[in-house]
């Protein structure tokens, strides 16, 4: 009888959603401004200012993502 061989592949990696966002010009210079400011993407200061947003709103939510 053979044996099955274990696969070596690594598990795929769950895809984050994406998400298209429109923002006024004065935001955006905003968010611009304070990527440049923490050396960081403007998609990383969206995505800390909605996760802190979300803490604010549903303090249970906190830690589960």
């Amino acid at each position: 009888m053979a044996t099955k061989r274990k696969s070596t592949k690594a598990a795929k990696p769950v895809k984050a959603p994406r998400q298209s966002v429109t923002f006024p010009p004065q935001t955006y210079a905003e968010l611009e401004r304070l990527s440049k400011e923490k050396k960081v993407s403007i998609a990383w200061v969206v995505r800390e200012a909605t996760e802190k947003y979300i803490a604010e709103q549903y303090p249970l939510f906190v830690g589960t993502t």
